[in-house]
């Protein structure tokens, strides 16, 4: 089967659809598949994506991608989330990065492939009372698709990380797919700890524990206004995002508890934000901090990806 890849990032969704990785001691199957179109318009995206896949990417605005008739079997794209993010106080739905889900329709009408796959945050299913994914999804319909959408949550399938998705799937009504999206893995049905992935609350460079400063600050905050959301490595992590490179003790931001008692604080590493997102450990990634954490919020989770794509495959099976 032959699969085209929008908004590609660096390479989390294609992770999961290709499989052949190991994560947390569990293996996730390859699939025969081959990618005959992959592009996202973040070059340092890109670059990570081509150290860790044979097929490689490209740079490339999504408005200037074009795919013949019958080019795809596969179609999938993340379109950008910020328009649509619960965290992002600025966020417009009608900027030019919120309005892309109609490009991921155009292209969709152009190559005809036999599936869409879409994903997108929680906000784009509920902003203006799901305005935006009503668009989406009525226009998919229109152009023929029989669409399904569910909210799939990464700590219910392996992953320590309580995110949650929604990702939308489309089969041509030629097809008369019966689709189900895949339940909880009975392996995985009890949430992952954090702890699975934080080998060390200390052993990390001075650089990502927050100053005296930041931490006096939360304590001088207003009772309504602390925050410090230290996660319980017992528990799975709350959502990461892209901006972790400048995670905030004055925010929603999830962090670590070095000391109780002396109130010791520190972020994410890289190498810890990538696991908790459901990447293997063998993943390379290419650029400065801030340049990875932000690939990995922007991310699809692999993991769940590759059990959202084994029912897709399933649904299939049984078609010429």
């Amino acid at each position: 089967m032959k699969v085209a890849s929008l908004f590609a990032g660096c390479g989390g969704a294609d992770l999961g659809i290709q499989g052949d990785f190991k994560y947390l001691g569990k293996t996730y199957t390859k699939r025969n598949l081959e990618f005959i179109h992959v592009s996202d318009i973040d070059a340092k995206a890109v670059a990570t994506y081509n150290l860790n896949f044979a097929h490689q990417a490209e740079v490339q605005d999504v408005r200037n991608v074009s795919l013949s008739l019958g080019a795809c079997d596969i179609l999938v794209g993340g379109f950008p989330c910020q328009s649509f993010s619960s965290v992002n106080p600025t966020k417009d739905p009608n900027d030019d990065r919120g309005q892309l889900f109609w490009e991921l329709v155009r292209i969709a009408d152009e190559a005809k492939p036999k599936v869409v796959i879409a994903e997108n945050v929680r906000g784009f299913y509920s902003l203006h009372k799901g305005q935006y994914f009503h668009h989406f999804m009525d226009a998919m319909e229109k152009i023929g698709y029989d669409m399904h959408h569910a909210i799939l949550a990464a700590n219910e399938f392996g992953v320590p990380q309580r995110r949650q998705r929604v990702f939308m799937v489309g089969f041509r009504k030629d097809m008369k797919i019966n689709f189900k999206f895949p339940t909880v893995d009975s392996a995985a049905s009890k949430d992952v700890p954090l702890k699975r992935v934080i080998k060390s609350l200390t052993d990390v460079p001075e650089k990502y524990y927050f100053s005296e400063r930041a931490v006096q600050g939360v304590k001088a905050a207003k009772p309504n206004m602390k925050r410090a959301v230290a996660q319980d490595l017992d528990q799975p992590c709350l959502t990461i995002t892209s901006h972790l490179a400048k995670a905030s003790l004055n925010s929603r931001d999830p962090v670590l508890l070095v000391d109780p008692v002396k109130e010791i604080y520190r972020r994410f590493t890289p190498e810890e934000a990538s696991l908790i997102q459901g990447f293997p450990s063998s993943f390379k990634w290419q650029g400065s901090d801030p340049t990875i954490f932000r690939q990995i919020g922007n991310a699809i989770s692999p993991v769940v990806m590759w059990w959202l794509f084994d029912s897709v495959m399933n649904a299939l099976k049984d078609v010429d």
